[in-house]
């Protein structure tokens, strides 16, 4: 059913603070993506959304640590004389001592990448948040989700959270080792070899029986012809479509919360 809105999503926010963790173990997933399992006090940790985030902070090229911290007010305190090293990641598999994260890695570009590349034991990062989160989706009929190498991680989520009873498919877009990430093995994923273009293999399935939700993310430009095509030629309303740009291609550090499509925002 098009233009109906009737599905929902919650939204709330979390016991916000920040954590200084140690790594405790580094595995490779696959040649683009590396887990890194840190170590430290991860009481009162709360992510209730898949597509949460944390806010990881990366020693800077002089080796220091440097993040923000709250104060004795409850405010957030940044130093403005200070550089801060930031990149945003999915929390995964947290206990009370551990958190898991998943690097994409892609050589010595960023930051990010360099340290995951080079992570060894007892390397420290600290975390902050997820601030906030939305829940799954309800009142939808069928789940598409799509995802590049960056989104992995959140699509794991997405897939091993969703209900017993959702009718759920994916479209992963990337190398063939990408198939190695361990999606849980009943899913129903569609491995696209290639450029993360998600619009043409979009338009090939009818998003129109039923009512569907739509969540895709990965490279920021490559998801304005899916969105526009989704919201706009379709009409299908912003209930029903996610759409996130996890990074943008020569941008370093891009703000994920911008506007996928600069000349036309969400409404």
């Amino acid at each position: 059913m098009l233009g109906g809105v009737t599905v929902s999503r919650n939204r709330m926010m979390n016991p916000f603070k920040f954590r200084r963790l140690a790594v405790s173990a580094v595995q490779e997933l696959t040649p683009q993506l590396t887990r890194v399992t840190l170590t430290g006090d991860m009481s009162e940790f709360v992510s209730r959304g898949p597509a949460d985030h944390v806010k990881v902070f990366f020693p800077g090229p002089d080796g220091v640590l440097n993040a923000p911290y709250i104060g004795e007010d409850g405010k957030l305190v940044r130093d403005p004389d200070v550089e801060y090293i930031s990149r945003d990641y999915t929390p995964l598999n947290w206990t009370e001592t551990t958190l898991d994260l998943d690097f994409v890695i892609h050589g010595d570009e960023g930051p990010a990448s360099r340290w995951a590349a080079n992570a060894k034991e007892g390397d420290e990062l600290v975390i902050g948040g997820p601030r906030g989160s939305k829940e799954l989706p309800v009142g939808a009929d069928w789940w598409l989700l799509i995802a590049d190498a960056s989104a992995v991680p959140a699509l794991g989520r997405w897939l091993a959270e969703a209900p017993a009873e959702q009718k759920v498919s994916a479209l992963v877009f990337g190398e063939e080792s990408l198939s190695q990430y361990p999606l849980p093995p009943d899913a129903d994923v569609e491995w696209v070899l290639g450029d993360f273009d998600p619009e043409p293999y979009v338009r090939e399935r009818d998003v129109s029986t039923g009512t569907g939700f739509i969540w895709a993310a990965g490279e920021s430009t490559s998801l304005i012809g899916v969105r526009r095509y989704l919201r706009r030629e379709l009409g299908l309303p912003k209930e029903q479509v996610d759409v996130d740009g996890y990074w943008r291609k020569g941008v370093a550090d891009a703000d994920h919360h911008a506007p996928i499509d600069p000349d036309d925002p969400e409404d």
